[in-house]
């Protein structure tokens, strides 16, 4: 006698999109319900001019962003912003991509210990950062004073004190901190590179100038691209170093848009203006993202 096994109906397609969407549901809910919901609450608010204590909200419709046309401390802000990201994207960029090559050709003695070093001021917190160089480019901290003492005085300046260096302290504070993002990310890419591309640039007879702008670089352009568009949304989303060092003074000369939407919302109880600033953040974010991704693609065709 033979017993017949029936095989297990496959699965319908609906009830396996209904599994998927049941373990989705918990990331959907977060995003949805915490993310988005906050947007356009914030959204929302901008339209109000509110103190964001108070019950009562006063509707102005669009008089907050015409507001931000004649705000010349806005302005201010977003010129300081991008002076910031030019320099440190840029110059991180340089620096890990130079330490990146000279520590993959075997240069120098103990790389894995000049790998941590470079790598350790990325994961500080920045509360720590900000004690620190408070004291570095104070006149009256202990590293200016021992170098007024040991004949460097000219060196001895209130950098962050002063209104033409407050904004260039916080982009060497900037650098100093994640120039390891971007010579590990370099280092990643490196490893990648074909060297038989220098060998037959040699044969060639390129030089290692032009090896390095026509063959070298080239190559790396994907890690080029994730770091001027992650150094430049981090640029906009700059805040706690600043608040911790110079509060965006003296004087708003290292005013962001993040410590001014702070001061607008906490300081000044003007919580419309603030939304209506925090908006433009977005508009700005989301626009250069989708520049940045558009011409990734346009390079990748």
């Amino acid at each position: 006698m033979t017993v017949e096994t029936v095989a297990p109906r496959p699965r319908s397609v609906r009830n396996l999109r209904l599994h998927g969407l049941l373990y989705l549901l918990p990331a959907l809910l977060l995003v949805l319900g915490i993310v988005y919901a906050g947007i356009g609450y914030t959204g929302w608010t901008s339209f109000y001019q509110w103190d964001g204590l108070s019950p009562t909200k006063k509707f102005v419709g669009w008089g907050n962003y015409q507001r931000m046309l004649d705000d010349k401390v806005l302005w201010r802000a977003l010129r300081h912003v991008g002076i910031f990201a030019v320099l440190t994207i840029f110059l991180q960029m340089a620096i890990g991509l130079g330490m990146a090559m000279l520590l993959r050709r075997g240069l120098v003695a103990g790389a894995a210990v000049y790998k941590a070093i470079m790598f350790i001021p990325v994961v500080m917190a920045p509360a720590v950062v900000a004690t620190v160089f408070r004291d570095i480019m104070n006149p009256d901290g202990w590293m200016q004073s021992r170098m007024a003492e040991n004949g460097l005085g000219a060196l001895v300046h209130p950098w962050l004190a002063d209104p033409k260096t407050a904004l260039y302290g916080i982009v060497a504070i900037n650098i100093w901190q994640w120039t390891g993002f971007s010579f590990v990310l370099y280092q990643a890419a490196l490893a990648q590179v074909d060297e038989g591309l220098f060998e037959a640039a040699s044969i060639d007879g390129a030089s290692a100038l032009q090896q390095l702008w026509y063959v070298l670089l080239p190559q790396l352009r994907t890690a080029h691209l994730t770091l001027i568009m992650t150094g430049c949304i981090g640029s906009l989303k700059t805040f706690d170093i600043v608040l911790l060092t110079t509060g965006g003074g003296p004087g708003r000369a290292s005013e962001f848009l993040t410590t001014y939407i702070y001061k607008q919302a906490v300081v000044q109880f003007r919580a419309g203006y603030s939304a209506a600033l925090s908006v433009l953040m977005l508009v700005v974010a989301v626009t250069i993202t989708v520049i940045q991704m558009r011409l990734a693609r346009l390079g990748e065709d």
